[in-house]
């Protein structure tokens, strides 16, 4: 079957109906594009055809390429040469370049052909690069819809035409939200802004389109980069208007980046060339950056990690084989707090009926203001109708007893990080809820076999640990006990399906993996704060690293007084082996002084009054002066990244992980575990593990026996073994 078909009205008006069999999105593929060339060849010789539509046979029209197809070309090149990859490109670039110089006059004077994009819904990638080719873009008014180039946000970067285009729409200024952040809007903002150009309502979207061509034939038409004396919007690079804005935009994105994203370094160097060469050359210059920034090992793992494994563990790979899971239609929560009141809101959305417990009827009603807050804020930014937003906000029922989760068929406690307050809660919960019923407690630290010891149905007993703030980040790690069943596991999984959320299976033990990765990350930093090495180091060495925010910073964000109880708690599980007195060193201090992070107004970082970071504490200083040699910045980055992947691998060869893409999403959506890599696994692959244990043992030699390399790694390092 085809993805692609064409018929042609009386009014001679081909439409090209892109449907792929089998999709519920369109994606793009060459074997598509070549079906897409020979019907857009067919219907330009046809002298009965006076334009063409293309359209979408689906409710939107096109997610993107398919990243497997770009992973299967990579290999290609990788066994031949890049230039097999380049080709492709140029192969992409030489069909939309047919399609937008399909409507200019031939040399003999005969008027070309207009085409017009009829889009019915989303369009991103690729999606949107072919309209962006066409001679008008023509959306349904479809407010859940989304327009734009998405791919920096998964390494990538516009490389169908995207990135050449948009600059000549709009100059680097006015495009760098759509290409160097990735936003995408809804059609009616995308007409403002200039991405489309005219919004109709669906009924007559195809019909419009018709209409448009039909009004347009023989008139020939051309982009305005194709007609004479075109100039760049805002000026080219050497410009006297243009030379602030290139500099200026190249320090903005290096600067949010700290250089760490190589497909926003390949971006910037495709925008700059581009802008001072022709259209055609242009485009040559985006398929060699492309095809460059395509044959980086980092590009393939994030391709991998963010995509493709991402996917897999949302469609379900860990699900349990055959396991049933209950028909969940009502979800209790129990605990109206931060995260409480975020799983609450997470669940409502997915259309579940809610019941929001705590303590007092107050502290209930409050969970549910805060989850109305965030749905209040999103509709002030357009993001969310009012009317949704209150039916959402009506799923949520409130109160002050377990009674209220009879009828519940999953209940998922949220309440305060302490055994003894958990173990009360859960069985007040098994007093109400039926025995088929899941009991999920929300932790991020308590080992679940040893929670499960004091529940009536171990089996039904699983934890789920959400990141906080639940309405934004995308993981959900789940926890399996020595006794949970695949039923309870299947549940989790259904549950997180239909929250939206990416899930990860993982076997029990304190921290689990993902905190048992980001500890030692956050006490390495600490560390080298007590070391004297000078905090905006540590700081920004993390960044260039790739990690999204410092961890002295995450610290504080998480709150130092929550560092102290964790520290505490694990001082008395681990007994004579806890390793982490020179970390308490600082954390205890600081907290008899009163700095406690950023909800307290102090920390690591002072605050203003508004808990607006102000910059590192000077007084740091002075309780860990400054030693005058400091560390070079490679040796702090790897000591960051390297502790993270130790660990990582240490999960892996406990068991905690059974499987290393489940570690590498886990890293990347749970704590930002550096996104260029792809997660540590996949850092370790790039690095090699001969060079990841020499790395390890030399700096067991200085730092200690936390960075001594686990026998899987030495193993691999020893037989040239990767995790992929």
């Amino acid at each position: 079957m085809s993805d692609f078909t064409m018929d042609r009205d009386a009014s001679g008006v081909a439409v090209i109906k892109w449907d792929v069999p089998g999709k519920s999105m369109n994606v793009m593929s060459m074997r598509g594009l070549e079906e897409l060339n020979s019907l857009i060849d067919e219907a330009l010789a046809d002298s009965g055809t006076i334009g063409i539509v293309i359209t979408s046979g689906k409710g939107d029209f096109a997610g993107g390429m398919d990243l497997n197809v770009l992973a299967g070309l990579r290999r290609e090149a990788n066994e031949g040469s890049p230039k097999t990859l380049y080709d492709a490109f140029m192969r992409v670039h030489s069909i939309l370049r047919k399609i937008e110089r399909a409507g200019m006059k031939g040399e003999s004077g005969e008027p070309g052909k207009p085409i017009a994009a009829a889009i019915p819904g989303t369009a991103l990638g690729i999606g949107y690069e072919i309209p962006l080719a066409c001679h008008r873009i023509i959306c349904a008014d479809s407010p859940k819809s989304r327009i734009g180039l998405p791919e920096i946000k998964v390494g990538l970067f516009p490389g169908a035409g995207g990135t050449t285009r948009l600059i000549r729409m709009f100059g680097l200024l006015g495009a760098a939200p759509y290409l160097l952040e990735g936003k995408t809007l809804d059609p009616v903002s995308a007409a403002k802004a200039g991405l489309v150009d005219q919004i109709v309502p669906g009924d007559v979207l195809l019909q419009s389109a018709k209409t448009w061509v039909i009004d347009t034939a023989g008139s020939g038409y051309s982009k305005p980069w194709d007609q004479k004396n075109f100039r760049l919007p805002g000026g080219s690079p050497y410009s006297r208007e243009g030379f602030t804005v290139f500099t200026g935009g190249s320090a903005m994105v290096n600067g949010r980046t700290m250089g760490s994203l190589p497909g926003a370094r390949a971006l910037l160097s495709a925008i700059y060339e581009g802008a001072i060469v022709d259209f055609d050359t242009a485009l040559s210059v985006e398929a060699r950056w492309f095809t460059e920034l395509i044959m980086k090992p980092s590009t393939e793992a994030m391709i991998r990690t963010l995509f493709i494994n991402k996917r897999a563990l949302e469609k379900g790979i860990r699900r349990p084989a055959g396991a049933s899971s209950p028909a969940i239609s009502k979800v209790g929560i129990a605990g109206a707090g931060m995260m409480g009141s975020g799983i609450a809101l997470a669940a409502a959305r997915a259309k579940f009926d809610v019941v929001l417990i705590d303590r007092s009827l107050e502290k209930a009603n409050a969970g549910k203001a805060r989850a109305s807050n965030t749905l209040e804020g999103e509709t002030r930014k357009g993001r969310l109708e009012a009317s949704d937003a209150d039916a959402i906000s009506a799923r949520i029922s409130t109160g002050d007893d377990c009674s209220l989760l009879s009828e519940c068929q999953l209940v998922i406690e949220a309440v305060f990080e302490d055994f003894a307050v958990k173990n009360g809660v859960h069985n007040d919960i098994e007093n109400e809820i039926g025995s088929e019923a899941i009991l999920a407690t929300n932790t991020s630290t308590l080992p679940i076999t040893e929670l499960a010891g004091k529940v009536r149905h171990p089996e039904n007993f699983i934890g789920m640990h959400f990141f906080s703030p639940v309405h934004r980040m995308p993981l959900l790690e789940v926890i399996r006990g020595r006794d949970t069943g695949d039923t309870a596991v299947a549940a989790a999984l259904d549950f997180a399906s239909r929250i939206r959320k990416t899930p990860i299976v993982v076997n029990d033990a304190r921290f689990f993996y993902a905190n048992r990765c980001i500890i030692p990350y956050l006490n390495e930093a600490i560390r080298m704060v007590r070391e004297g090495i000078a905090p905006a180091m540590v700081e920004t060495a993390a960044k260039i690293a790739g990690m999204p925010v410092g961890p002295l910073q995450v610290v504080d964000e998480t709150s130092i007084k929550l560092a102290v109880d964790i520290a505490k708690m694990t001082k008395i599980a681990a007994g004579d082996s806890y390793a982490e007195h020179d970390v308490d060193d600082v954390i205890f201090i600081l907290a008899e002084r009163g700095r406690l992070g950023r909800t307290f107004g102090a920390g690591f970082y002072d605050y203003d009054s508004k808990r607006r970071r102000r910059g590192l504490w000077p007084g740091l200083r002075d309780l860990w002066p400054i030693r005058p040699n400091q560390p070079d910045l490679e040796e702090v980055k790897n000591r960051l990244l390297l502790v993270q992947a130790l660990e990582a691998s240490r999960a892996m060869q406990d068991g905690i992980l059974s499987d290393v893409r489940e570690g590498d999403v886990g890293a990347v959506l749970g704590w930002g575990f550096a996104p260029w890599s792809g997660g540590p696994f996949s850092w370790l692959d790039i690095i090699g593990a001969g060079n990841s244990v020499e790395l390890a043992n030399r700096f067991e030699i200085k730092h200690g026996p936390r960075f001594r390399p686990p026998e899987l790694l030495a193993d691999m390092a020893n037989s040239g073994a990767t995790f992929y």
